[in-house]
């Protein structure tokens, strides 16, 4: 499935292929590479057949290059994304999967600009950069990054590769009125859109005003985008260099609107991929003018496909792999994504998109669909959503993600559910396919390590030891691969059913990680009621865990009991989470204030600590859900930043 060097031998190997690779291709003869990005946009264009878009510059992109039917991102929000664009590794293989992290990179990965410009490339970035890690730095990825970096700057004779970003149709830009009137400032009377005669607005939204205009936006902006994206190639043809430059245009995900952005469907990582190579660079049948390509594309193929292009051997440990260049790799079966950390909530969702078929699995699906988050909640749309609820005048498909839970599985045909609202989990006629597809994440999250099966407070004790956020899972040859196998397996039968009660409370008492007991004892915890009355050893098996090393093995189990109700499990509990919410580690303090938060009223006592929660706190995460709690315990709406 993947490409792995081992690590340890990569670095000296690399800089022996990069000398190889520039003697293969003089500097004259390598290509110039332009990325055009932006940001929160599906493929709304004209070129993907959109009734109402109206994108020239792009739809002409696409009359002289590649059109990918079938290009995705990794994860359904921006910086886990980007993570994987730089560095070619999947977000939840190195660290970067939660929403706002730092991880601590190995030395041997490298973001792939860099192999550039050991390769004699001219690499700029104007400039965004949002890519969940610090070091290396900015300045050690790019010759230049800033709002004034620029090919033109490079010296005479040099290849460039360039990245522009256009963050006009970020979600930002439907949800703000001044931001939305800035970015469209300047477009025609003919380049609007009338609200009432959009066809495209998609059944799990409320039909209503303020919903479409919502959606009116969205293409307003990104009609904005496209006049920008053409005066960047027009500056290209200025210069006389349109023949010896590659041009990629993509989004970093999908549309920022509720059910789309954050979220592992289609809506949350289809994205419109272009890309125009000139004759001279095309290998094979590759780049042919006006063509649609429906191989699968991710994400994390972008940099190792650059490299390959610009004759650059693509490094051996990268999990992505090259789709266009010599030798370029063969088509993916299927493609993955994950979300975990979303801001100030955790869900943990993993997914396998293959050529028609989506498989998801949700590891928290006694979590609703839309947890309250600070940031989408602010939208006009997910205020309708809200409203809708509220009346209890939801359609079919509106219900469907309204719920208060999500289901273990789903299953999408694609072909003839393009909304991804029909589960097939359940048809007996898909079991097949569910089971092979399962099975293909399984063997995903096994070959990359998904470190996204690890408590987070987990990973912030573990890091400095493993001495980088990867190393966590990779680096103890045998032991980690049994820890990933076990976490698997454990994470699975926590939210599979109460006759898991006795593994998950075996792997609680005696398996020596904590991640594993974590797992445990949620498992127990989801499934409260049945494990309350599987007899003492369950119960039994939480109450030891209270005193555990860990602190999210310690709140999973006070969880997990004051959720079984009774009187007597919950003052064990209780008192437990309150005393994590001042705790040392700050991700744990945020679990321990997100389970008081799904508690309700049984979190009452708990309203002190949670008020203490919001002063002198750094993590406004924390001070986000704490405030959340203490608003719907004590019937008040005060909002937090």
């Amino acid at each position: 499935m993947f490409r792995f060097t081992h690590p340890l031998t990569f670095p000296v190997l690399a800089a022996v292929l990069v000398l190889f690779g520039l003697s293969a291709r003089a500097a004259e003869d390598r290509p110039n590479i332009l990325w055009i990005s932006c940001e929160d946009i599906s493929p709304h264009l004209g070129c993907y057949g959109d009734p109402h878009a109206i994108t020239p510059n792009l739809d002409q992109l696409a009359v002289e290059g590649v059109r990918y039917s079938h290009a995705f991102t990794a994860a359904g929000v921006c910086a886990p994304c980007r993570s994987t664009i730089i560095t070619g590794m999947y977000q939840n293989s190195i660290g970067t999967h939660h929403m706002r992290c730092n991880a601590k990179l190995p030395d041997f990965i490298r973001p792939f600009p860099q192999f550039l410009r050991d390769a004699g490339y001219y690499c700029t970035n104007a400039s965004k950069t949002d890519y969940q890690f610090s070091e290396p730095g900015k300045n050690e990825i790019w010759d230049q990054c800033s709002g004034s970096a620029h090919w033109k700057n490079r010296p005479e004779g040099k290849p460039f590769f360039a990245v522009f970003n256009f963050t006009g149709c970020h979600e930002s830009g439907i949800a703000s009125e001044s931001k939305y009137e800035s970015v469209t400032k300047n477009l025609t009377p003919e380049q609007r859109q009338d609200p009432d005669k959009l066809t495209t607005l998609p059944p799990y939204y409320p039909d209503t005003p303020v919903v479409r205009e919502d959606w009116k936006r969205n293409y307003e902006l990104i009609t904005a985008m496209d006049a920008w994206a053409g005066n960047l190639i027009q500056e290209i043809k200025d210069a006389g260099l349109y023949e010896n430059t590659i041009i990629f245009f993509w989004s970093d995900h999908g549309v920022g609107l509720p059910r789309a952005k954050r979220w592992l469907y289609d809506s949350g990582t289809r994205i419109p991929f272009i890309v125009r190579i000139p004759a001279p660079y095309r290998a094979a049948d590759q780049g042919t003018p006006h063509s649609v390509e429906d191989r699968l594309i991710c994400s994390v193929d972008f940099g190792p496909t650059v490299l390959n292009l610009a004759g650059v051997p693509v490094p051996g440990y990268m999990q992505g792999q090259p789709f266009l260049g010599e030798n370029a790799a063969p088509p993916h079966d299927y493609i993955f994504g994950a979300r975990d950390r979303m801001d100030e909530r955790y869900d943990i969702i993993r997914a396998v998109r293959g050529p028609r078929y989506r498989y998801i699995r949700n590891y928290e699906p006694l979590k609703p669909y839309y947890q309250y988050m600070n940031t989408p909640e602010k939208g006009a749309t997910m205020g309708e959503i809200r409203k809708a609820e509220a009346a209890g005048n939801l359609s079919e498909a509106m219900a469907l993600f309204s719920a208060d839970h999500k289901p273990v599985e789903e299953l999408y045909d694609l072909e003839n559910d393009p909304h991804e609202i029909h589960n097939l989990a359940s048809d007996p006629a898909h079991q097949e396919r569910l089971k092979a597809m399962r099975q293909v994440c399984r063997d995903w999250q096994f070959e990359v390590r998904d470190l996204g099966l690890l408590p987070e407070s987990e990973i912030e004790v573990r890091e400095p030891q493993a001495g980088s956020t990867y190393g966590i899972l990779h680096g103890k040859g045998e032991e980690s691969t049994a820890l990933i196998a076990k976490l698997i397996d454990v994470s699975s039968k926590a939210s599979e059913g109460p006759e898991a009660i006795p593994t998950l409370t075996e792997a609680l008492k005696s398996y020596p990680d904590a991640a594993v007991r974590y797992w445990g004892a949620t498992g127990l915890g989801n499934f409260a009621e049945a494990s309350a009355a599987s007899g003492e050893e369950a119960t039994g098996a939480l109450k030891a865990a209270l005193q555990d090393d860990s602190p999210a093995v310690r709140i999973a189990a006070a969880r997990a009991l004051c959720r079984m109700g009774t009187e007597a499990e919950v003052a064990a509990g209780l008192p437990v989470l309150r005393q994590e919410l001042s705790g040392e580690h700050q991700w744990a303090r945020l679990q321990a204030a997100i389970a008081l938060d799904y508690l309700d009223e049984t979190a009452r006592p708990a309203l002190p600590e949670l008020k203490a929660a919001l002063k002198d706190q750094p993590n406004k995460y924390i001070i986000r859900v704490a405030n959340r709690a203490v608003n719907d315990l004590e019937g008040t709406d005060n909002k937090v930043p």
